[in-house]
């Protein structure tokens, strides 16, 4: 009997389209799907004539694969990772890799981890990011988990990555959950770009007047310069689709966008770690108001304020929205990294930040021109504590920030909303405010709560309680930075 190099539980679209990739790559691939009549779909569609191996239980599955054996699952996130788990331990050995290649909560991957090294088994939690045609032709690869199985499955991990230059967009990240903290992360960014591209879209349609097409073309000018991406890139394809009536196909979407909690996830860590990931958080919450649909036509109808009018020149305004949107995305990918360090120290995490911008540039969904100068950035100072200190992206922010200010002047003079291009610039000022009004803060803080405050002459860690109203006492409540 043939044994496979790796088999695949999940066969949905970016499962399906991984194992054909693996295929292609040399290496035998085992499937099993909980619908059995999907594996034998597959073999007799897509996979026809290949060497990929169908099989209709778990037993069988594990029975199939050299050892030691290697199972990757791509399934829904949660309970049914578990699940799967809890099925495939009967017929493991110690030394077995399990591999999760969903988007798993990366506590998840932690605990799993752990109670997997304990029984003897090695655990991968992956980020996949690329879609169905980067798992097809090379997405970006982001694993984490057990060290010991990284060289068990580097070397095809790399075989299917994207390549840049040569180099896999695929690397080992880190332990426990740390690979899937990265793509977290990177789906935080993805937020954050997606949401920004959408203000430039709407102050270009409401704003200036344009149409899908005229928008198509700026997008495709913006995506053979500073702001080439793959997002700038694809967006250019949407306004430029039409429908089968010929009217631009994006105009007859529904506007209510759909989140699967990886945005979520994201901000809601931030705040656990007291880092602060404003665009990032007002993507998503951007996202959550589009939802309100119904609320917002009746709102509509009610609520007054300017009506945006063409007005101004167009090619400056222009040349302004692509300053704001470029100095906002840069904030994104800093409060990102802000993150990944902050979550670095809480784990004792040896997180690698260029390399993190090299399995970026290729394949995944946030690639962009610039990866390659974070890339440099942490190079030269690998323990740089913000981008926005880095030479490159300081000269750069400062060099936009003025048309980035315009725009935001503008839209909010029109009422067309900017708020995570906005929420960046908020950011920039505060990060650059070598003072801010947090002292007043502090003060009612201890006014109605008595919960003290450092002083700016005496040492920091010094904290002191004022009896405000006379009528206080001298005991204060204890001192905490979140």
């Amino acid at each position: 009997m043939q044994h496979a190099d790796i088999g695949l539980i999940g066969l949905a679209v970016m499962g399906q389209n991984l194992v054909l990739n693996m295929n292609d790559h040399g290496y035998t691939v085992a499937v099993f799907n909980r619908t059995t009549s999907k594996v034998d779909a597959f073999l007799e569609g897509p996979a026809k004539g290949t060497a990929i191996i169908a099989t209709h239980s778990i037993r069988e599955l594990v029975n199939s694969l050299e050892k030691p054996r290697k199972v990757m699952m791509m399934v829904k996130a949660g309970e049914v990772v578990d699940l799967f788990i809890d099925q495939l331990l009967p017929y493991l050995d110690p030394g077995d890799i399990i591999i999760d290649g969903g988007n798993s909560l990366y506590t998840d991957t932690e605990r799993r981890t752990k109670t997997l090294s304990e029984q003897g088994l090695l655990y991968i939690g992956t980020g996949i990011s690329g879609g169905e045609e980067g798992a097809r032709k090379g997405p970006s690869i982001m694993p984490g988990g057990n060290p010991e199985a990284w060289p068990q499955v580097k070397e095809i991990f790399q075989a299917i990555a994207a390549k840049v230059d040569g180099v896999p967009c695929c690397d080992w990240v880190g332990e426990g959950g740390a690979g899937h903290f990265v793509k977290m992360v990177h789906n935080g960014i993805e937020y954050g770009d997606m949401q920004l591209i959408c203000e430039a879209y709407d102050f270009m349609s409401r704003g200036l007047g344009m149409d899908e097409d005229g928008i198509a073309d700026i997008f495709g000018q913006w995506n053979n310069g500073l702001l080439s991406s793959y997002l700038i890139e694809i967006s250019s394809h949407i306004f430029a689709t039409k429908d089968t009536d010929g009217e631009p196909l994006v105009r007859k979407i529904l506007d209510t966008a759909g989140q699967k909690g990886t945005g979520k996830w994201t901000g809601i860590n931030a705040l656990e770690l007291g880092i602060p990931l404003t665009l990032i958080a007002e993507a998503v919450f951007a996202r959550c108001l589009s939802a309100l649909k119904e609320e917002r036509v009746r709102a509509a109808a009610v609520l007054t304020g300017p009506e945006p009018k063409v007005a101004g020149d167009r090619e400056a305004l222009i040349k302004d929205i692509h300053d704001g949107l470029y100095a906002a995305k840069i904030i994104s990918y800093t409060q990102g990294y802000m993150l990944m360090r902050e979550a670095a120290r809480e784990h004792d995490w040896n997180l690698q930040y260029g390399n993190i911008a090299l399995m970026w540039r290729g394949g995944c969904i946030i690639r962009s021109v610039f990866l390659d100068n974070i890339q440099q950035a942490f190079t030269k100072n690998p323990g740089l504590d913000n981008l926005l200190l880095d030479d490159f992206f300081h000269q750069t922010v400062n060099k936009a920030q003025d048309g980035w200010r315009r725009i935001i002047v503008k839209g909010v003079e029109m009422g067309i909303p900017l708020p995570a291009i906005s929420a960046g610039l908020a950011y920039y000022d505060g990060y650059r405010s070598a003072r801010l009004p947090a002292n007043l803060l502090q003060a009612q803080r201890d006014y109605f709560g008595a919960h003290t405050y450092e002083r700016v002459d005496s040492p920091r860690g010094e904290f002191f309680h004022t009896n405000w109203t006379g009528t206080g006492g001298k005991v204060s409540s204890s001192t905490y930075t979140v």
